[in-house]
């Protein structure tokens, strides 16, 4: 088989870790930079899509028309990345998804923040982060409007999704599936008084009941097969904070075999189609 990563960073330890267990295998990995030029050819059994710039959205989609699998599709990858839609779409779904209201910029919003908002007046604690996800976004905690204001000056034309903050213990529990397979751990949240650290590994066996079944529904809900899904602990009952396409999954034992796996399975999938 021949497996293409799409991605500027096939050194990725998740990605390097699968691509040695592919090649070890017999099979051949290849890797395509969506910011390069590339060339025509026969398309790989199947690309993985571990970037999400325009660039390597247009290129999974061209691939796609040509009939080629590609994981996770560029449609799936691109919703991850509205946090707007993201939000109605697990709403919909009756997911247990943070409530979600959309404003075309930071300061717009702070302009009016004691307006009512859904009916009510604005209530601190709410958390603000930008609309569309991406490196270095916007993900703050406001308690104030003092603190409002100063998020607004700098950036103001940001637009931004807030919700309401969740009482928690203050750790995130970062949880994954790679082909149907789940992986977790817990990691300080980036809006706890202490600052994000290092993730703490944890066997899903351990998640309280029915939290790994809510991992993979929500991969049915969203078309994804390598996510990952944050989820809060609310005394007791989850609540999905956010999803994310292809995320880096360090450190989890598993988990490249388990991309190699998926790999395959597509890519044989793909050819018995054709």
């Amino acid at each position: 088989m021949r497996v293409c990563l799409i991605t500027p960073e096939p050194g990725h330890p998740l990605l390097a870790a699968a691509t040695g267990l592919l090649r070890a295998a017999g099979h051949r990995v290849d890797a395509l930079d969506p910011a390069a030029e590339h060339p025509a050819g026969a398309p790989a059994d199947v690309y993985l899509l571990k970037a999400r710039t325009p660039r390597a959205l247009a290129l999974a989609r061209q691939l796609e028309e040509r009939g080629a699998a590609v994981v996770n599709s560029a449609a799936a990858t691109a919703l991850c990345q509205d946090r707007t839609e993201m939000a109605a779409l697990a709403l919909a779904a009756g997911l247990p998804f943070a409530g979600t209201r959309t404003h075309a910029s930071l300061a717009a919003w702070a302009a009016q923040h004691a307006t009512p908002l859904d009916g009510r007046l604005w209530d601190p604690p709410v958390v603000v982060k930008s609309r569309h996800s991406r490196r270095h976004d916007l993900v703050a905690r406001v308690d104030d409007r003092a603190r409002l204001q100063e998020l607004a000056a700098q950036w103001p034309q940001e637009p931004v999704v807030v919700q309401d903050f969740a009482p928690n213990s203050g750790w995130d529990h970062k949880l994954w599936a790679i082909g149907g397979r789940v992986f977790a751990a817990l990691r300080r949240s980036e809006l706890a008084p202490e600052g994000r650290g290092p993730a703490r590994p944890l066997d899903p066996a351990g998640l309280p009941d029915g939290w790994a079944d809510l991992v993979l529904r929500t991969g049915e809900v969203f078309a994804l097969d390598v996510y990952g899904v944050d989820v809060v602990d609310t005394g007791g009952a989850p609540l999905i904070v956010d999803v994310n396409a292809f995320p880096g999954i360090r450190g989890q034992d598993g988990a490249p075999q388990a991309l190699a796996d998926l790999a395959l399975a597509r890519a044989r999938a793909g050819r018995r189609r054709g």
